[in-house]
């Protein structure tokens, strides 16, 4: 596999996949919103309002809305490097199959979510006062993240994914369902402590979602990506502090903006 087999013009098979997955982004972002405005005043996704499943699901979509567009990049890459080696006798998933692994991985991120929902609604519930705390030790623990040296490994393998590739490849169908396993996997290590954010602040509303949604993306597909992951971690620093000497800004920050 090379850099110049992996760059060269699009093709057709290209543009097709290129076309699916901004279908699916565009209907996850609808769903998303329809979801939003068919519950304000329930402020979005909560466990109170859904059934485990119905959640994982909802989870799903939100997370194929949020995380499928700054993914696109790694999977049309796939996709070509995939077909040039197929055609010298290689064997390897195809470009689909390779998409799904990543939507699979999210959706069951969702299993994880909803038990740290209702546990953190259980205990808000439990001592509203500590509520403030919590949600701060949240913004910390998520801003400290965003520094740290994993963060950016992780940065590093989503926004250069045919490094990524070439270092990790192996032949069969397998071995390439795994790479993208391995894949999905540094994605959830880029923006795991953003989507605890988002539980955070109470519900998964639109807003939160979208702005969320554009720091990843901006994150990984943007230029001086690791910039702004340590600017975006700075400012979760700062808001954690904000909410420490003034606690009623946890409720301003948990708002439940639909």
């Amino acid at each position: 596999m090379t850099a110049a087999n992996a760059t060269r013009r699009l093709d057709p098979a290209t543009f097709a996949l290129g076309s699916a997955l901004l279908v699916v982004s565009a209907w996850s972002w609808l769903e998303v919103w329809r979801g939003a405005h068919a519950m304000q005043g329930m402020s979005g996704m909560t466990p109170a309002a859904s059934a485990p499943a119905v959640f994982v699901l909802e989870w799903g979509v939100m997370m194929a809305a949020m995380m499928l567009p700054s993914a696109s990049p790694a999977i049309l890459l796939y996709g070509t490097v995939r077909r040039r080696l197929a055609a010298g006798g290689e064997k390897a998933v195809p470009a689909p199959v390779f998409a799904m692994t990543y939507l699979l991985l999210w959706t069951l991120l969702g299993i994880p979510v909803y038990a740290a929902s209702v546990l953190a609604s259980s205990l808000g519930a439990d001592t509203p006062r500590a509520l403030p705390y919590g949600v701060a030790a949240v913004l910390a623990i998520a801003g400290l993240y965003q520094l740290t040296p994993f963060k950016h490994r992780c940065l590093a393998a989503c926004d250069s994914p045919l490094s990524f590739f070439m270092t990790r490849w192996r032949s069969g169908y397998v071995a390439t369902a795994g790479l993208a396993a391995r894949h999905a996997l540094y994605c959830v290590g880029c923006c795991w402590a953003l989507m605890v954010v988002l539980v955070a602040a109470g519900a998964m509303g639109i807003w939160w979602v979208t702005a969320i949604a554009l720091v990843v993306f901006l994150e990984k597909c943007v230029p001086h990506g690791r910039l702004t992951a340590r600017l975006v971690g700075i400012t979760l620093l700062l808001l954690s502090a904000a909410v420490l000497g003034h606690p009623g800004l946890a409720a301003i920050f948990r708002a439940r903006v639909g």
